[in-house]
C-alpha cells in the first residue's frame, strides 16, 4: 500500500489528518512539519497500524520517577 496522507478540513476550520500505508510511529514523523504549521493538536487517535512493530525500530520506554 502506498503512503497516503489525507487531510479533511471542516467548515469550522478544524483539520483532520489520516496517514495510511505506514506502520509504527513513522506516521508522526511524516506529519510533524505540517502539524507544527497548523497549530495546536487537540486530539490524536492512533490506528491499529501505529501499534505494529516496524523492523529495525527500537522501542523506547520511559519511567516517571514521580510516580509513587
Amino acid at each position: 500500500m502506498p503512503t497516503t496522507i489525507k487531510f479533511t478540513i471542516a467548515q469550522d476550520g478544524t483539520v483532520t489528518e489520516e496517514v495510511q500505508g505506514v506502520k509504527g510511529s513513522q506516521c508522526e514523523s511524516l506529519t510533524k512539519n505540517i502539524e507544527e504549521r497548523l497549530g495546536v493538536i487537540e486530539n490524536r487517535i492512533h490506528t491499529p497500524s501505529y501499534y505494529q512493530k516496524v523492523e529495525g525500530e527500537i522501542e523506547e520506554f520511559t519511567h516517571d520517577s514521580e510516580c509513587a
